[in-house]
């Protein structure tokens, strides 16, 4: 069962800090990431940033009075195994709140536990969308603060004819390139001159895919590749890319889920110049992220980099901390009410906020690959919405998302009637 409700109101949430807590201690928070397998590449460091940021967070006086305790489980990237980790955090360890997931199928597992048992998860990591739980805050972006950004940069500015749309064999790369093949012919691409195509976790033989990737440029229209490819994979396929003597002038790559972090185990020497969409870079200059980096270093040693999803997590722990503090309560009814119209300052500058389909509005960042494994940010938007529902596929265009004055994660505007859909993944 949850947790009993813990609730602080008035001056007695203003005493805790220095009298004996009235809540029941400790609270605890779920860590769900994967630190073994194919994903922990990406997912270990995710750890280690809610490790900091509750370190952080008790140094600072604890949360309604209480000290924060972190109970970290390793799902393994293992996607059912993650629905089962997900239930012992609410169970048996009795959490407050998980912060955690990679992958949007690890995420589609998860969903009906958390739905079932009322749980509250707060979710990273760039998706593809097309998904609104009122037990879910996706502090990732969604298509339109990320892919979508990144074609219009391929085509605008690139001048980019032809697409060739890798991603690992699951779901957010298949709906991701779903939505990019209906904007890419919509702006005038044609068919042909798409070329998609999938490969499974951990994949390895990249040497055929980058061949046929090279000779989709054979007529000498320009070519560029939008990854979504996933993990560990990343590491074989920029070094093919570099064996076939790639370039960034030559066919230009733009990752979604290649960051400082995926950079650090690889040599970039023959990557410079190829991008990366995301929210944030560690080479973002501004105060708050120089004091972020400092932090991070001095706990996790000076070889160790920051990322976006660790951005992420930093925004939604600290909004969930604020949420719990202004309701009294980490009750998860009273705490997503308090989520809506939550703000942080983003680490590049300018303030995330919380929207009622449980999406942020920040900014969206593109950035070059350097020899150092770094990124130099060539463009940054002011905060863009995020979109639960895309325009660009018709069934989704007529879809919104409001939890707060609609109730509703799946509201047709043309009906005006909200759709019901259960968790059956």
């Amino acid at each position: 069962m949850p947790r009993l409700t813990r609730s602080l109101t008035g001056l007695a949430a203003a005493a805790a800090l220095a009298t004996p807590a009235l809540a029941d201690c400790p609270i605890k928070v779920g860590v769900l990431h994967s630190l073994s397998g194919t994903m922990a590449i990406s997912e270990t460091t995710l750890k280690d940033t809610m490790l900091l940021l509750i370190d952080q967070q008790n140094a600072a006086g604890g949360l309604l009075g209480c000290e924060i305790e972190p109970v970290v489980v390793d799902p393994a990237s293992d996607w059912p195994l993650f629905a089962e980790k997900a239930r012992e955090l609410l169970t048996v360890h009795e959490v407050d709140v998980i912060f955690g997931n990679w992958t949007s199928v690890s995420r589609k597992s998860v969903l009906p536990v958390i739905e079932e048992l009322n749980g509250l998860l707060f979710y990273p990591v760039q998706y593809e969308g097309e998904e609104s739980s009122k037990n879910v805050f996706y502090t990732g972006a969604a298509p339109n603060q990320q892919a979508i950004p990144a074609t219009d940069y391929f085509l605008e500015e690139l001048e980019v004819e032809k697409f060739a749309l890798l991603g690992t064999d699951y779901v957010y790369p298949r709906t991701t390139n779903n939505i990019l093949e209906a904007y890419l012919q919509d702006k005038g691409i044609a068919p042909d001159d798409i070329f998609v195509n999938y490969t499974p976790f951990g994949h390895s033989d990249w040497s055929k895919i980058v061949a046929d990737v090279v000779a989709l440029g054979a007529d000498g229209k320009k070519v560029g590749v939008i990854s979504t490819i996933n993990g560990d994979a990343n590491v074989g396929f920029y070094k093919e890319l570099a064996a076939a003597g790639v370039s960034a002038d030559d066919i230009p790559v733009v990752a979604f889920s290649v960051g400082e972090e995926e950079l650090s185990g690889l040599d970039t020497s023959n990557l410079v110049g190829h991008l990366a969409a995301w929210n944030y870079f560690q080479s973002a200059d501004t105060e708050i992220n120089a004091g972020w980096v400092e932090a991070w270093k001095a706990k996790m040693g000076e070889d160790r980099v920051t990322n976006d999803p660790m951005e992420a997590h930093y925004i939604g722990f600290n909004m969930w901390v604020n949420a719990a503090t202004a309701a009294g309560t980490t009750d998860v009814d009273a705490v997503r009410t308090a989520m809506y119209g939550q703000k942080f300052p983003n680490l590049t500058g300018g303030t995330a906020v919380m929207l009622p389909n449980h999406h942020l509005a920040k900014p969206v960042l593109i950035g070059e690959i350097l020899e150092d494994g770094q990124f130099d940010i060539i463009s940054q938007t002011e905060e863009v919405p995020g979109d639960a529902w895309t325009d660009f596929l018709p069934e989704s265009a007529v879809l919104t998302s409001d939890w707060k004055d609609l109730g509703c994660g799946m509201y047709n505007t043309a009906t005006e009637t909200c759709v019901q859909i259960k968790s059956n993944y």
